[in-house]
């Protein structure tokens, strides 16, 4: 109990020291993060992201990595467990944008963008039709929560199956 306690209080804390600095107008350049936290499958690699190219995208790319370890729940859409478009969407509320709530639905939303373009923010979409949405974080890699039974964690893009798509939100 007291650790979950821990982690929640250290989330509430970082999101708003993120917000501060953010709104003070100060670049935030990530911090190298560790490996994804149980997630034990095919594909899980240790966290490396590159700046993201603006503030927005940047602190929905820390909020998303900060939620590494929290478990998938259908429907969740935070502060502790998540599926995968409540994670994105919760990531870039942190941010101050609002976007769908859907993978379907935010697979539509911002600009389109191609495999070779992406940037960390960029959120990238599986399978036809569209029903699962990550976000990259730079050097081949995306965050994600990917399904029942596993924690949100950090991927090879590539180790995802029937790449979809990629959408710029900010």
């Amino acid at each position: 109990m007291t650790t979950a306690r821990t982690s929640t209080a250290r989330r509430s804390f970082r999101g708003i020291a993120v917000a501060a600095v953010a709104g003070a107008g100060i670049a935030l350049s990530p911090l190298p993060a560790s490996a994804a936290v149980g997630a034990g499958g095919v594909g899980t690699v240790a966290a490396a992201p590159a700046p993201a190219p603006n503030g927005a995208a940047q602190i929905a790319v820390d909020t998303a990595l900060a939620q590494r370890g929290d478990m998938y729940v259908y429907g969740a859409t935070g502060p502790n467990t998540f599926d995968c478009s409540g994670l994105t969407s919760y990531a870039y509320k942190a941010a101050g944008i609002t976007i769908p709530r859907t993978s379907k639905a935010q697979s539509t939303f911002g600009t389109p963008v191609a495999k070779s373009d992406l940037k960390p923010g960029d959120l990238v979409f599986f399978y036809s039709p569209v029903s699962h949405v990550g976000m990259y974080i730079g050097n081949g890699q995306m965050v994600h929560a990917s399904t029942a039974g596993k924690p949100v964690a950090v991927v090879n893009l590539d180790s995802m199956p029937s790449y979809a798509g990629a959408r710029r939100v900010a």
